[in-house]
């Protein structure tokens, strides 16, 4: 049944079913009206179907499931469209979209490696796996039943972080002129331009202890509404917004109202705060202590001995133009590449080849858009770790050492650095090179920089265009202008520190760096593709190549 189709209570049924069979939660709905509060749902999941029932009328189809079942064989690119917005707009920050990944791959049969224990006894010749840091950084990967320690690692990597604005570690403001305002500071590019007057919301994670047990644990928490807005200042008062404004006087969400400042008898700021004086509870707006307390069923509030909250455009992903061939969403930067990475590695993975004799790997880093200095970021030492790990686990006893073996298997891997590029602007065409003016909806495009910020270069071009032939994918080829400056990814950084191979290939999206960007309805399906074509064929297509060319 097509979704314009589908009935209120066909919609509500579906998605009982689709929440019982993707998250495990035992959920009953029944048919009404579109405010109505369908029970089991978190405030942010009644939010978001309000938002369909508004009109979002591509949000969640019936469709799903035969995507995202246990039938992850390849599809056609189309077939990607509506669970990548659907993923895009449950998972708003980088802690939900890599819990989303843990359960997307549990699901497909990946067993979960702990970076505290060894893994000698756990991996095996045909095994899947994966394993997360700091619950921002994610490596998952199948090891081939013909692998044998020396091999090569077929990888691809991107990052889930996004331009954000994050709350400061003392977020409570003084009310001014009777609005609540709250303290949050720029993550990388983000309260920039694009965020004047959007709705937005704020999710997370909360670390929380059991008073009775004294455990500590991490809870991820989003609110059902949008709880902030940075107003601009009216034209009228002769001062130009765009690119003119002070990010920690000028660009401070309000988040309420609160007359208490008019009145002689207010009470004093720090009475009006929640929890002890000392606890991390009273560093915080109350109504906004409340809120994430109440989401997550929390009655003390002396239990939240910290978090880690980001502000997010709460419109959600969605299909846009008169034949629906454009997506607009917020954070596709570099979640495009990433998500394509991972439903790319399941594909292959649900349609193994007998002979299998590499690993293929595929990480998705956080704290790109800062540098990657941090361990969960590409600059750490994830992923040679865990490189580290497969070779040893699989290296017979009495052979090579260690390092020797490593370094083999560098020398025989390859990394396929994902991250957006630019698309062509129609509006901007002086700003591009005639010949390097990428497309949406036509396939995976490869970023070329003359001083060193891509990895990309003449052996590896040939390669992934050899592997791009074999698996009927098309690549475009994109350069920026002499007279611009070329941003980063993750690929310099992770091809210098291991000596492999590297191209820099992402998918083109208009706006980098706004808050909402643009992409092709079919750009997921075909990232999509060209991974599982990557990871199906790199084993025969390396062995084409001159090895002394490595």
């Amino acid at each position: 049944m097509a979704h314009d189709e589908a009935t209120e209570t066909d919609y509500y049924t579906y998605l009982a079913q689709t929440r019982n069979s993707t998250w495990g939660s035992n959920v009953s709905l029944e048919s009404g009206s579109a405010q109505r509060k369908a029970p089991g749902l978190s405030l942010y999941e009644n939010y978001l179907e309000r938002q369909k029932a508004g009109g979002y009328r591509s949000f969640v189809p019936p469709s799903i499931p035969t995507v995202l079942g246990g039938e992850n064989k390849l599809k056609s690119p189309e077939a990607y469209t509506e669970p990548f917005i659907q993923f895009m707009t449950e998972n708003p920050t980088v802690w939900h979209a890599v819990a989303a990944f843990e359960d997307r791959l549990t699901k497909a049969g990946f067993k979960k490696l702990s970076e505290r224990k060894t893994w000698n006894d756990e991996l095996t010749q045909g095994g899947k796996y994966f394993t997360s840091r700091n619950g921002t950084a994610l490596i998952a990967f199948t090891v081939g039943d013909a692998y044998k320690s020396g091999n090569g690692v077929a990888m691809a990597a991107g990052h889930v972080d996004a331009l954000s604005a994050r709350l400061k570690p003392i977020s409570n403001k003084k009310t001014t002129g009777g609005y609540v305002q709250l303290g949050v500071a720029p993550y990388s590019g983000g309260l920039n331009s694009t965020w004047w007057d959007r709705d937005l919301g704020i999710g997370g994670r909360v670390i929380v202890k059991d008073h009775e047990t004294g455990k500590i644990s991490s809870k991820l928490v989003k609110l059902g509404w949008p709880i902030a807005k940075i107003p601009t200042l009216a034209p009228h008062f002769g001062v130009g917004m765009m690119g003119q404004s002070n990010k920690e006087t000028q660009m401070v969400p309000i988040i309420g109202l609160d007359s208490s400042d008019a009145s002689s008898a207010a009470e004093d700021f720090a009475n009006l705060t929640l929890g002890e004086v000392g606890s991390f509870a009273a560093t915080q707006p109350p109504k906004l202590v409340k809120a994430i307390a109440g989401e997550l069923s929390i009655t003390d509030y002396s239990s939240i001995i910290n978090w880690e909250l980001e502000l997010f455009d709460t419109a959600p992903a969605q299909t846009i133009g008169l034949d629906k061939e454009l997506i607009s969403a917020g954070r596709i930067d570099d979640k495009v590449c990433s998500w394509a990475a991972v439903e790319g590695l399941l594909a292959s993975a649900a349609d193994p080849v007998e002979g299998d004799g590499i690993v293929k790997l595929v990480g998705v880093f956080d704290d790109e858009e800062i540098g990657s200095l941090l361990r969960q970021g590409a600059r750490g030492n994830f992923l040679p770790s865990v490189i580290e790990r497969i070779t040893e686990s699989f290296a017979p006893s009495g052979t090579l050492s260690g390092a020797n073996l490593l370094s083999q298997t560098y020398a025989n891997s390859f990394l396929l650095s994902a991250d957006v590029t630019h698309a062509f602007n129609p509006n901007f065409p002086a700003s591009y090179e005639s010949s390097h003016a990428p497309r949406l909806n036509v396939g995976l495009c490869i970023a070329a920089d003359s001083n060193g910020h891509m990895t990309t270069d003449s052996v590896s071009t040939a390669l992934l265009t050899r592997i791009a032939e074999k698996s009927d994918n098309k690549l475009q080829l994109f350069t920026i202008r002499n007279d611009s400056r070329s941003g980063g990814t993750v690929g310099p950084m992770l091809s210098s520190a291991m000596g492999v191979r590297a191209i820099d290939a992402g998918i083109p999206q208009l706006s980098m760096h706004s808050i909402r960007a643009t992409i092709g309805d079919k750009d997921p399906g075909l990232g999509v593709k060209i991974f599982a074509g990557y990871f199906d064929n790199f084993e025969a297509v390396d062995a084409e190549f001159d090895q002394t060319m490595g």
